[in-house]
This record gives C-alpha cells, sequence and structure tokens, in this order.
C-alpha cells in the first residue's frame, strides 16, 4: 500500500496513474519556467528596454526567489497539507505569467518573474514529496520518480525549444502568457484528482516562524549574492555585505533550528546519508547540466546566428535524449541500485560532454553535435531520475516536504553558482570584441565550458563512488540495499 493511502482505502490504480500524470505535469511546467526565457531574452532586452547589465534579472529573479523560499515551501507541505501548497503554487504561477505577459516595463516583468520563483518554491516540494509519499518506496517509487523525472527533466530542454517556437511566431510576452492556462488548468484538476490532505490539527505540531523567517532571508541573499557577484564583481561592497549578512543570519537559523522543538529544518535529517549525498549530487548536478541549455542557446545563436525559431527546433535532440534517459532511470535504478545508476549515466554523461566539446567549432555544421548532445543528453536524464530517487529514500511520510525542500535548494543554489561560474569560463578575454572575431571567441568559451562541466561531472561520480552506509544511521531510515544509494551493485 502507498504511504499516502496508510490507514485509508487506497486510490485505484487508474486514478494513481491520473494523480502521478497531473504531478508530472506540474513538473513540467515548472521545469519549462526555467528554461524558457533563455531563447526570448534578446527579444525581450528590445521590447521592453532592458539594459546589458539589468536583462539578466529575467532569469536571476527567479532564481533568487525560487532558491529563497525552497525551504518554507517544503516545511509548509508537511505542515499545511502538500495538496494545498501544491495548488498554491500553481496559482501563483498563473497569476504571475499573466501580470509578465501583460508587463510594459523591466520592474513591472522582473517582480513578476520573482512571484513565480515563489511559486515555484511552494510548487517543486509538494510535487515531489506528493510522489513519494503516494508511490511505496521501492519499484513503485522508482518507476513513478522515472515519470515525474521525465517530465522535469525534457521540460528544460522543452523551455528552450517553446521558447524560440513561440518568440520567433507570436513575441516574446507569448512565453508568459502559454503558462496561464496551463497552470491554471492543472490547479482546477488537482480539486479533483488529488485526495485532500489529512486533518493536521490534531498533530500539536508548530510553525516554525523564526526559522522560516532566518531560513527564508539567509537563503535569499546567499542565492543573490552567487548570481549578482559575476556582474558586480566579487570584490565590490554590494556583494561582501550581502554575502556576510547572508551567512550571519543562515548561522542564527541553523542555531534556531537546534534548539527548537518543531524546527522548520530538523538538522537530524542529515544522518540519512541519501539525503545528504542526494543534495550534493543535486547541488552539483545543476551546476554542470543544468546549464546546458544557455550554452546551447550561446553557440547556436551567438556563434551560428540561428534565429528563435531555429534554436528552439535545434533543442529538440536534447529534448529526446533526455526523455529516454529520464524513462530509463527508474529501471536500471531499480535492477541495480541508484548508485550504479548514478556511476554508470554520469560516465556516460562525461562521455557525451567530451565529445560535443570536441565538436565545437565556428564553422561546424549541426550534424556534427549530434553524437555528443544525444550522449550527454542520455546521461544527464538518467541522472536526474536516480538523484531524486536517492535523496527521498529512507525518509519518513511526515517529513517528505522538507526533505524535498533541501534537495531543490540544492537545486537552485548549485544551477546558481555553477551558471555564475560556467559564464565566467566562457566569457573570459570577451571584452571589447565584436563581428566575426566575437563569435570565434564565443565557440572558444562554450568550448572551456564544456572542459569545465567535465571536471564538474567527474566531482560527483568521486562523491557517489566514496559514498558509504553511516553505522550510525537509525534503523527507520535505513533504506532497502537494492534501492538506496548505499547500494553497493
Amino acid at each position: 500500500m502507498s504511504p499516502a493511502v496508510a490507514g485509508a482505502e487506497a486510490p485505484s490504480r487508474r486514478r494513481l496513474g491520473w494523480i502521478l500524470a497531473l504531478l508530472a505535469f506540474a513538473q513540467c511546467i515548472y521545469a519549462i519556467d526555467y528554461s524558457i526565457v533563455f531563447v526570448a531574452l534578446p527579444e525581450i532586452r528590445t521590447g521592453i528596454g532592458f539594459s546589458a547589465q539589468t536583462l539578466q534579472w529575467v532569469v536571476s529573479a527567479y532564481a533568487v526567489a525560487f532558491g529563497g523560499f525552497l525551504l518554507l515551501g517544503g516545511r509548509a507541505a508537511d505542515l499545511f497539507g502538500r495538496r494545498r501548497m501544491f495548488i498554491f503554487g500553481l496559482f501563483l504561477y498563473a497569476v504571475s505569467s499573466l501580470v509578465g505577459g501583460l508587463a510594459g516595463d523591466p520592474t513591472t516583468l522582473i517582480v513578476a518573474r520573482a512571484v513565480q520563483g515563489i511559486g515555484g518554491a511552494f510548487l517543486a516540494p509538494s510535487t515531489l514529496s506528493l510522489v513519494t509519499t503516494t508511490f511505496a518506496e521501492g519499484p513503485e517509487r522508482n518507476r513513478a520518480l522515472a515519470i515525474w523525472g521525465g517530465a522535469g527533466g525534457s521540460g528544460m530542454i522543452l523551455g528552450s525549444l517553446l521558447g524560440g517556437v513561440l518568440t520567433g511566431a507570436f513575441g516574446w510576452a507569448s512565453i508568459f502568457f502559454a503558462n496561464v492556462p496551463l497552470a491554471g488548468g492543472a490547479m482546477l484538476l488537482a480539486f479533483a484528482i488529488i485526495p485532500k490532505d489529512a486533518d493536521r490539527t490534531a498533530s500539536g505540531r508548530k510553525f516554525d516562524l523564526p526559522g522560516a523567517l532566518t531560513a527564508t532571508v539567509g537563503s535569499t541573499l546567499l542565492v543573490f549574492t552567487l548570481v549578482q557577484g559575476p556582474v558586480s564583481g566579487w570584490t565590490s561592497p554590494t556583494i561582501l555585505i550581502t554575502a556576510a549578512v547572508a551567512v550571519a543570519v543562515l548561522a542564527a537559523f541553523v542555531t534556531i533550528e537546534g534548539r527548537g522543538r518543531d524546527p522548520l529544518l530538523p538538522l537530524r535529517l542529515f544522518r540519512n546519508r541519501n539525503l545528504s549525498t542526494g543534495t550534493v549530487v543535486t547541488f552539483i548536478f545543476m551546476g554542470t547540466f543544468g546549464a546546458l541549455p544557455y550554452f546551447y542557446t550561446l553557440y547556436w545563436q551567438t556563434v551560428h546566428g540561428y534565429s528563435a525559431t531555429k534554436s528552439g527546433i535545434a533543442f529538440l535532440l536534447p529534448c529526446v535524449g533526455v526523455l529516454i534517459g529520464n524513462l530509463s532511470g527508474g529501471k536500471l535504478a531499480t535492477r541495480f541500485g541508484v548508485r550504479a545508476t548514478l556511476t554508470g549515466a554520469l560516465l556516460l554523461g562525461v562521455a557525451g560532454t567530451v565529445a560535443f566539446a570536441l565538436s565545437v567549432s565556428r564553422t561546424g555544421s549541426y550534424l556534427e553535435l549530434v553524437p555528443g548532445v544525444l550522449i550527454l543528453s542520455l546521461g544527464q536524464g538518467t541522472v536526474f531520475t536516480a538523484m531524486y530517487a536517492a535523496a527521498t529514500t529512507g525518509v519518513a511520510e511526515q517529513e517528505q516536504g522538507i526533505a524535498s525542500g533541501v534537495a531543490s535548494t540544492g537545486q537552485q543554489v548549485g544551477a546558481a553558482v555553477g551558471l555564475a561560474v560556467l559564464v565566467a569560463v566562457a566569457n573570459s578575454g570577451h571584452e571589447g570584441l565584436t563581428g566575426e572575431a566575437l563569435r570565434v571567441a564565443t565557440a572558444e568559451g562554450v568550448r572551456s565550458a564544456m572542459w569545465a562541466t567535465v571536471v564538474g561531472i567527474v566531482l560527483i561520480v568521486l562523491v557517489v563512488m566514496n559514498f558509504r552506509r553511516s553505522p550510525a544511521a537509525p534503523a527507520a531510515e535505513e533504506p532497502e540495499r537494492q534501492d538506496g544509494v548505499t547500494s553497493t551493485a
């Protein structure tokens, strides 16, 4: 019987299928939102009057708000109900997308993107925890995570495809308007498909307001520092001050959580090596694989002069590769164990990234990229599914929301750090270049970023291979050997 229905009548297999379909659809919505704006950025800049310095905040406002509110969103799902937070996140998406599409000035669009990020911070952990509490740990959950991961991993690539096609056909505002019926429809379906949340008033658990405030402020300042650092300079007063305040506030958060009776983030969760290792893997994954849509777009549009529509079509290949990898990840994790699956998929990703780096050139054709991009995408998709299977194994049902928030925080912070580092690597020495010289330098920069990505992926492999089961871990947190990251398979 699935965890979510223990002690009650279990949903039929057909209803479980509908629940999973809706959760996968919601995962696809917020994954698309992460990457859909990349291809549309040039149109947004000219259409709404952004400067070169402020344009990045169309992306960064979303990332900062998403990363800053994730722990709050995860705990809110545990305390106030996963379905409620799922619906609330979709509501924020629908409203902010409408405002973003109607925006006539940069400030309005940036605020709308920030609200989208907050919506994602409530939607992401509630969606993942609904998957992990509805489907029993083991093969059933692995299959569900494969479908959920397929929607998320493919959504990141599909966002670039849709961004190019919609922008080329209808203009930049269409990428926001498209979200309104998608998020609104999913929100209405949730009332009919997802079972009502259990009554939690008798649990006696209280909301940790000091923890929520310090976690949200500290995380938001940290992500802001990581996003803005490459732009303002790591030694600028703004960055030094926000970094210092972020560290101080997060230190206060850890102190509060260590002393609280019902903390926002129980520190004992990190004794679960699956969660801690899965979060580290998620962090580095997003700092490497997660930056690929940006560099695909940069290479196709800046180096080879693709239009937004042609760039979107070029994303079909990685989208297919990621989808196949996602759907294979659950089966491989069940058969060989999560650690073996992660290791194999990461090595596949290394091979694909090397092939992609070697095929990058100013005069090369798209066909020369196909082997590397396809191999890389297969590895990327498989890792995406397996790393979340690892992170959620052995976590108690009542703490799946906050555990999902921890893993998702690793995802967002990793994306901010990785993109900042790789962009700095790719743009080194480009100052003052224009025309053909800029295109040649950009191709070399993309290649350098791919070699740096290889280093990051190898680091994930070392983290996974050197992982060992903690002898001090509580028995209740021990996963089944065949499914956990601790498997020696």
